[in-house]
């Protein structure tokens, strides 16, 4: 990653997303080791949790820093980044 690309959010955002790795393992293992559905299920939506918040910030920062910072913007890029939300 460029100095030019790293936002404020983004050691944040990588901590969510370890966070959410360290998660996931923990589910495939609980699979492998034959936990109840429902309890894989609650880890799951753990893990789909803490990637969408990542990605909602990541989002959310592009918009402010990088788009911003133009006085006008671009439209197409805003309107392709507003659908990953």
């Amino acid at each position: 990653m460029t100095q030019e690309h790293l936002h404020a959010t983004h050691p944040a955002i990588l901590t969510r997303l370890k966070r959410a790795h360290g998660h996931m393992r923990h589910v495939i293992g609980m699979i492998e080791a034959g936990a109840p559905c429902p309890d894989i299920a609650t880890q799951l939506l753990a893990v789909e949790r803490a990637i969408v918040e990542a990605k909602r910030t990541l989002i959310h920062d592009h918009i402010d820093h990088c788009l911003g910072a133009s006085a006008t913007g671009d439209l197409a890029e805003i309107k392709a980044l507003t659908k990953l939300l």
